[in-house]
């Protein structure tokens, strides 16, 4: 309990699947300003930022005050559906939560997603007190696989990069997590260049993190 050690968390198909929240989110928003995209463009942009997003569908029509406008109006929407359909974390992932705080491990959210939007996923999980630290869009300029938002997280909760686990589920965010010097584990169906990897993280060995950190420690 006294040794100083933290998990980063990845928010987005990590936690959670979210995907369809952002899928109807997208999709109703732009309807409403008279552009129509399919799933599979939606899916081609899964994860980045909205200011990234939103000019390649609004094209010659793209400035900075529309951007803005349509980014609030989806995130709102998204929120909504948060709050009245309610989320469920993903297979696992509620028992390492509380694992990992029982075993006094620091957690952090390390996201891209708006920090309004964290909150209300965290609420919706009822999991707001089991993390110390939260870095959202707000915090960051440079995205994954750029290490900032894991050196950001790190520092909130006061714990160095080389005894920080990072927890993923995307390629470019275990990429950042190399870069910042943490350990990673790799939640996902596909490949991922993790230190550990599982399709899930109920099927994740009882002992990962441990072993994780003591690797981490033994090599630094």
């Amino acid at each position: 309990m006294s040794i100083n050690r933290a998990v980063l968390w990845d928010m987005d198909g990590t936690l959670i699947d979210s995907e369809e929240f952002h899928w109807i989110s997208w999709r109703n928003t732009l309807a409403n300003e008279g552009i129509t995209i399919t799933r599979e463009q939606f899916l081609s942009t899964f994860g980045q930022r909205n200011d990234s997003i939103i000019p390649r569908w609004l094209g010659a029509e793209s400035t900075p005050e529309r951007i803005e406008k349509i980014a609030n109006a989806k995130e709102e929407l998204y929120r909504d559906l948060v709050r009245t359909k309610g989320i469920s974390p993903l297979p696992g992932v509620a028992t390492w939560l509380r694992r990992l705080h029982k075993e006094g491990w620091l957690q952090a959210i390390a996201s891209a997603a708006p920090r309004a939007n964290i909150d209300a996923i965290l609420e919706a999980l009822s999991a707001t007190h089991i993390f110390q630290g939260i870095v959202s869009a707000e915090d960051v300029h440079r995205a994954k696989p750029d290490p900032e938002v894991y050196l950001i997280a790190a520092a909130r909760v006061g714990v160095s990069p080389d005894r920080c686990i990072v927890v993923e589920d995307a390629v470019a965010g275990v990429e950042g997590a190399r870069r910042a010097g943490m350990k990673s584990v790799g939640v996902s169906h596909k490949h991922v260049p993790a230190d550990v990897v599982a399709r899930s993280l109920d099927l994740l060995d009882r002992f990962a993190f441990e072993r994780l950190f003591e690797c981490q420690a033994t090599s630094g």
